[in-house]
């Protein structure tokens, strides 16, 4: 079975085309600047070199075709005929509490991620346009939703209930629901099979690190506690969100600078964390670069990011009972050996004893990162949310041949 994997953002698609015999990623890319000046088409096929073709792209509809387009030229793809994508796997960043697993997209399914626009206003919509055009492009092929949220849905009601009057979560379903559900699923699944052991007899907590960040406490195979929350601007700091913080500051700020609600939104998601208290950059690079250059700020960022890190593996291992493994994963996680030993640093009472010459070299790249005395294992892990989403897909649409 073959399925296209797609990622829908606002002015892009990410896609990931997969022969599911193999597992194999047949082709890989992004479509970018969609409705834009400049729009662009990265592709590449497993066995060939990348290709960027510019050309104009006016909606997602356009967007999908010419993704199916370029998987099916002569030079650069990877099918000969439509024929051969026989599913469509899309990321939805929200399912709410209706969606506990992946789904068959049906019109009444694709109705209730509709109406959870209004608990995902800057992802859903988008998500929407990309089911919207392989309907169009792609008329009759089978199509599945797999849900950035459903990953927590098992989390038990004290770690998902806010201090809040209990008929708000019950009128408006304000609740704890994380976010990069996923990857925190596909990690901590690979560490369980690193350490040769049955992940529902393991306590292991999964750090998701990128531009966005959430972490994870993982007991027994189930999500029972994740940092983002209500929306993906809990928790951690971030490269541009600002993380936890006392809801009266926000009040005050609004107060003081007389700004709209908007505007206020705008201050928390785009200008806070990493951007925010530098000045610098959200890119943890270029953080690091200037911390190590004497920049103050950058170096507090840095510190602000680890200690928070540090205080959640603290806080889950305690409310899990134990700790087996911490694992670092996404963008940040897999590539900053630097962020994974400050981070590290002063856990040793747990367990945790890194390796830093295995740390070093763990770029972008599955490893354990923990000596062999160390009680705690860490690890780095690629995480592959695509391979998670196209093997939902190619179960589903299994079943449903089946019957």
């Amino acid at each position: 079975m073959n399925i296209l994997v797609l990622n829908c953002g606002s002015s892009s698609i990410k896609y990931q085309f997969f022969d599911m015999k193999k597992e194999l990623a047949l082709a890989k890319g992004m479509v970018s600047r969609i409705g834009m000046s400049g729009a662009l088409l990265a592709h590449k096929p497993f066995d060939r070199p990348e290709v960027k073709i510019s050309d104009e792209i006016l909606d997602h509809i356009a967007a999908t075709a010419k993704v199916i387009a370029i998987l099916l030229s002569p030079e650069h793809g990877v099918i000969k005929n439509k024929s051969e994508i026989h599913a469509v796997g899309h990321r939805v960043v929200h399912g709410g509490e209706r969606f506990a697993r992946s789904v068959l997209l049906t019109e009444e399914v694709i109705t209730e991620v509709r109406n959870l626009i209004e608990l995902a206003p800057l992802h859903n919509p988008h998500n929407l346009r990309g089911i919207q055009a392989c309907q169009k492009t792609l008329p009759g092929i089978p199509q599945v939703g797999i849900f950035d949220t459903a990953f927590h849905q098992k989390m038990p009601p004290m770690a998902y209930v806010y201090g809040l009057p209990y008929m708000m979560y019950k009128e408006y379903g304000i609740r704890r629901y994380g976010f990069h559900g996923t990857s925190h699923f596909y990690v901590a699944h690979r560490a369980a099979a690193m350490m040769g052991k049955p992940i529902e007899q393991l306590k292991i907590i999964t750090c998701h690190l990128g531009n966005g960040a959430s972490i994870t406490a993982v007991n027994n195979g189930l999500s029972v506690d994740t940092s983002m929350g209500f929306t993906p601007l809990e928790g951690l700091l971030m490269g541009t969100r600002s993380g936890d913080l006392d809801p009266a500051v926000i009040l005050y700020i609004m107060g003081r600078e007389e700004l709209t609600l908007n505007e206020a939104n705008t201050l928390l998601n785009k200008h806070s964390g990493l951007i925010g208290i530098s000045g610098v950059s959200s890119d943890m690079r270029e953080i690091i670069e200037a911390s190590n250059s004497g920049h103050a700020n950058a170096k507090l960022a840095l510190d602000i990011y680890c200690y928070r890190l540090k205080k959640y593996i603290g806080a889950y291992a305690a409310g899990m009972g134990g700790l087996d493994a911490i694992v670092f994963t996404a963008g940040v996680g897999e590539n900053s050996p630097y962020v994974r030993e400050l981070t590290c640093r002063g856990l040793e009472f747990f367990g945790v004893e890194l390796n830093s010459q295995n740390n070093a070299v763990a770029i972008g790249k599955e490893m354990e990162i923990s000596t062999d005395r160390s009680r705690v294992k860490v690890l780095a892990i690629p995480t592959n949310e695509e391979l998670v989403i196209a093997r939902d897909t190619r179960d589903i649409v299994e079943k449903i041949n089946q019957k």
